[in-house]
Parts: structure tokens; sequence; C-alpha cells
């Protein structure tokens, strides 16, 4: 429910489809679902290590710069013209979750606590966790994208451009944040 890098390409994705908000959580899943397992089989270590959160800050910030600037240049065939971002929303989903860096970095602090936890009631526990969690995100997308979808024809193609130049600032202000925040890390 944090907005974000996922919340914004579902704003973005469901001006087209109300079933934009699945597509997505199932891209996302197809990242988060290994993170877990990694985790619950003890790899979260791997993400201590400053190195591997100054390359995924750098090389994650890049691609989301890049998005941000590829749907700022996009937006007016995409309001004016009717046409759709050059990717599906299931690729939007794997996008926005493994160029995220603080996405992965949740998983290895946070999100592995949260697995630690669960550890004591075996697989039954690590398969509800990892279920109830892609559910939570699979309805409140799928809520996002119908309530968009459904609306969206009330909006005129000023508000339809503004958001996509507001997803687009979006996007570079995260890229740029996370970039900053990569290597303000490596330096502290």
């Amino acid at each position: 429910m944090m907005p974000g890098l996922m919340f914004g390409a579902t704003l973005v994705k469901s001006l087209k489809s109300p079933w934009a908000g699945v597509q997505l959580s199932l891209g996302h899943a197809v990242i988060e679902v290994p993170i877990i397992l990694l985790i619950y089989f003890g790899f979260a270590h791997f993400f201590d290590n400053n190195i591997v959160r100054l390359v995924l800050s750098i090389l994650g910030s890049g691609m989301i710069i890049w998005l941000g600037i590829s749907m700022f240049r996009a937006r007016f065939e995409l309001v004016q013209k009717g046409k759709d971002l050059p990717y599906s929303s299931f690729v939007a989903g794997i996008l926005t979750s493994i160029f995220n860096p603080f996405f992965l970095l949740w998983w290895a602090t946070i999100g592995s606590m949260l697995i630690m936890r669960i550890i004591d009631f075996g697989t039954a526990g690590l398969i509800l966790f990892t279920v109830v969690h892609w559910l939570c995100d699979l309805f409140w997308l799928s809520f996002v994208s119908n309530l968009v979808y459904r609306t969206h024809s009330l909006w005129g193609r000023k508000v339809q451009g503004a958001l996509f130049i507001s997803g687009s600032l979006l996007l570079v202000g995260f890229g740029a944040w996370y970039l900053i925040s990569g290597i303000r890390t490596w330096f502290s």
C-alpha cells in the first residue's frame, strides 16, 4: 500500500486495463517469491555487503531513471494517441521490483526478520506467509487498477497528461533518491 514505483506503474497501466494490478502483482511475485525463498534458506547475509548495496543502488537507480525519462518522452503518444507503454503490466511488475534497491534492502532487513519468525512453522508457515503476503499485493493493486480504469474516462486529457508527467517525475525522483542514498551509505 506504500506509494512507490509499483503504485505509480499501476496508476499508469490501469488507464488501459482493469487487470493491470493483477498482472503487476504477478510480475512482482516473480521477483519476490525467489527472494523470500533465498532468505528462508539463509542467503540474507548477501545483502549485508556494502559493495552489493552500492551496485544495486547504481544499477537500480539508473534503470528507474531511464523508465521515468522514457515515460515522460512517450506521454504525448500515450495520452493523445491512446498508445500504451512499450512493456506489459506483468513486465512492469518485474522491472519495478528488481530495479528497486530499497525493495531488496527491505527484504534483507525487515523482510528477513519476518521470515525468521516463521521458520519455526516449517514449510507450511513459509507457504502461508508467501501466499498471504502476495494476496495483500494482489488485492491492493487490483483495487487501485479497477478504480483508475473505471474512473479515467471522467478525467480529461490534461489530467491524464499530468498523471504521466507526475509518474515520470516520481520515477526519476525515486531513482535519484536511491542513487544518492546508496552513495551516502557507501561513504558512511
